[in-house]
């Protein structure tokens, strides 16, 4: 992957500047809690072209608050360096043009990729490469209040909102069933968590998600919330047999499988007061523009956490960006 088109994917997911290594294997990846870096400076490592201040024509964003979103953004990593070079005024009114320099302290060949984005009137939103992002000093404090708001979905982990995980997740996606240990792992290292799941069945592609949530409603109502957590591990155990042929046995099973009474369950699969949760589940990944899953949100900064599975993302560099974004909102 080359420099630029590395730093048009952190723009997406603020995860990685370069190609990312292979998965960790289980022998090198630690559960200790890493060391929560302080934000690099571009004074260090590659040498960047002197700013032109003629090239701040904008009034807003300042460069202060463009420092600012860059360092909540990528801070976790202090192999990235960067420069604020430009803040321009476009012919669209109140939309400026932003142009950052990026690099690499320990790029041999010191390698600079040029990172470029508009800024909405409002302020609070980034356009680049079609994806709008929130921006700003605390681009994620909306979500993350709206989250604490409205995400009542099972939990477990610490009582307290303070620092939380948020997954979307839908049980008959085959990358959600793939992500849950990374998902135990996060749960395990920062045990100071709150952890919520939130139903988000994907209709259109899986016609027994659906079921399965309301299924999972009924069992968190009349088991709590350690019941629902068994209930989706079964689910998943078992997630070839959600069919249209065989799904209603599969679920039974899986209630069967944790205890409790599967004819009960399934009756109640079908009431409104099974329906209504998962309706306002999904209604809320919708407010937040969740497009695919398994989505989570730490202290409402999203990450697309199934690239960890498929390699994009290294275990580690999730564990970094955590701890950052944790440590920033203490």
């Amino acid at each position: 992957m080359s420099s630029q088109s590395a730093v048009r994917r952190s723009i997406a997911a603020f995860a990685l500047l370069a190609a990312a290594a292979c998965t960790p294997t289980l022998a090198q990846q630690t559960t200790t809690q890493p060391e929560i870096p302080s934000a690099p400076s571009a004074s260090s490592g590659p040498k960047f072209p002197p700013v032109d201040p003629r090239n701040f024509t904008a009034d807003s964003p300042t460069r202060e608050t463009v420092e600012a979103f860059l360092r909540v953004s990528w801070g976790y990593d202090t192999d990235r360096v960067w420069q604020v070079q430009a803040i321009q005024k476009t012919p669209a009114p109140g939309v400026s043009k932003v142009t950052a320099l990026v690099a690499q302290k320990s790029d041999p060949q010191q390698q600079v990729a040029t990172l470029l984005f508009d800024v909405t009137p409002d302020g609070k939103h980034l356009i680049s490469n079609n994806d709008v992002l929130p921006f700003g000093a605390a681009p994620y404090a909306d979500t993350r209040r709206i989250l604490s708001e409205r995400a009542d979905g099972p939990s477990r982990g610490a009582a307290d909102k303070k620092f939380e995980f948020v997954e979307f997740a839908d049980m008959q996606c085959p990358h959600c069933k793939a992500v849950q240990p990374t998902i135990e792992r996060l749960i395990s290292d920062f045990p100071q968590a709150h952890f919520v799941f939130e139903n988000y069945p994907l209709t259109s592609i899986h016609t027994e998600a659906y079921k399965a949530a309301t299924y999972g409603t009924c069992v968190a109502q009349q088991a709590g919330n350690d019941a629902f957590f068994k209930y989706i591990d079964a689910v998943f155990a078992a997630q070839d047999g959600l069919t249209p042929q065989t799904s209603d046995s599969t679920l039974a099973d899986a209630v069967t499988k944790i205890g409790l009474d599967s004819t009960k369950i399934g009756s109640c699969s079908y009431t409104s007061a099974a329906k209504a949760p998962v309706d306002a589940s999904i209604k809320l990944g919708q407010d937040l523009e969740v497009t695919e899953t398994p989505m989570l949100f730490i202290n409402g900064r999203q990450m697309p956490v199934g690239e960890v599975v498929n390699g994009q993302l290294p275990y580690d560099t999730l564990k970094k960006i955590v701890a950052w974004q944790f440590s920033l909102d203490q």
